[in-house]
């Protein structure tokens, strides 16, 4: 992960990524305390840019994990997972304008509309689907209105009205948050371009994909994607690894199952309905990971130069950010390392 993936300028001709913090729901707290500062220091050493904090109803604030990322890092980024039905939106930006005021420091956010329908039902939030990507236009308006402009803000919606509402501290032009949104649905592709932040998917193999994903009427559209990578120096050995780690789990896959039961996601539905190896058996695309509710996204598995060829068929479909799994270790991005060393955008 060589350093212009770290530049904030030109950013369309870089790579970007981000590691995934662990959750807490399989930790004690001091086990899983120990386990954030690990991997946040394992990504910062081998270069990313940032690291995803998950939010649900049954795991640890995210904002407080990233306050523990902030104190015991240098550089990284908590990309904060978000949506509108836990916090006001001048509360979100509030916390970024106060912990760059504390802690020197960039927030990143990625932005969710909520897709397991238990946990909104369970807060009193029936809004549909697509009309939960309306409100996060106008959620995402807001809090980047308060972090770009000192001087205040009015707007006037269907979900949030605010009059001239000020941040303070204000937000440093250096310590801008990045916004990132679930753009894997058609709600969620649309809500991202129309707030200029990038649409996150869950991949097809590059293959399978016909057209660049940023055709959508919009040349800016800057998109990225989330994927897991498991790579050696022999695919072999990537698989003997992705095997033992990932082994078949019937108990897991009824888990996923239930999960897509109770979820409206475009993307998990997606992925549901993918097979084990849908682009055959020399590709390194796999979805057991997936299939048996280890994890949320699809996985590359195979030789560096496999993987490489991959992740650059993703590149050339206008892909720039780069969300990765949550590492079991810190020689695993060691190896991820050495499949973005061999990437070059001009080349891909």
């Amino acid at each position: 992960m060589n350093e212009p993936t770290m530049s904030d300028s030109k950013q369309q001709n870089q790579i970007l990524l981000y590691s995934t913090c662990c959750s807490s729901k399989d930790y004690n707290s001091e086990s899983y305390l120990k386990s954030v500062i690990d991997v946040a220091r394992w990504s910062e050493d081998a270069g990313c840019m940032g690291m995803l904090v998950y939010a649900d109803n049954g795991i640890v604030d995210p904002w407080t994990v990233s306050q523990v990322i902030l104190e015991n890092t240098a550089t990284i980024c908590p990309l904060v997972a978000i949506q509108p039905v836990y916090m006001h939106p001048f509360t979100v930006a509030k916390k970024i304008s106060s912990l760059a005021f504390l802690y020197q420091r960039r927030i990143c956010l990625n932005l969710v509309a909520g897709g397991f329908r238990n946990d909104l039902l369970a807060l009193d939030d029936p809004t549909p689907h697509d009309e939960r990507y309306d409100r996060l236009v106008e959620y995402t308006k807001i809090i980047r209105g308060l972090c770009e402009n000192p001087r205040g803000i009015t707007q006037e919606g269907k979900y949030y009205r605010v009059r001239n509402l000020k941040l303070n501290p204000p937000v440093p032009p250096d310590l801008q948050p990045r916004y990132m949104m679930s753009g894997s649905s058609p709600a969620g592709l649309a809500a991202a371009t129309e707030t200029g932040v990038t649409a996150i998917q869950y991949p097809k193999p590059a293959s399978q994909s016909e057209e660049p994903v940023g055709d959508v009427g919009n040349a800016d559209l800057s998109t990225g994607v989330r994927v897991g990578i498991i790579a050696r120096s022999t695919s072999e050995e990537a698989w003997n690894v992705a095997q033992e780690r990932f082994p078949d789990d019937r108990r897991g896959q009824l888990a996923n199952q239930l999960a897509m039961k109770t979820s409206d996601s475009h993307w998990h539905k997606q992925l549901s309905e993918q097979e084990e190896r849908p682009a055959g058996k020399d590709s390194p695309y796999w979805m057991r990971p997936f299939h048996t509710y280890k994890t949320f996204c699809p996985y590359l598995v195979g030789s560096y130069d496999q993987v490489m060829k991959e992740v650059s068929g993703y590149v050339t479909l206008g892909h720039r950010t780069f969300i990765l799994d949550i590492p079991p270790c810190k020689d695993e991005l060691e190896h991820i390392r050495k499949v973005f060393e061999q990437i070059r955008i001009g080349d891909s």
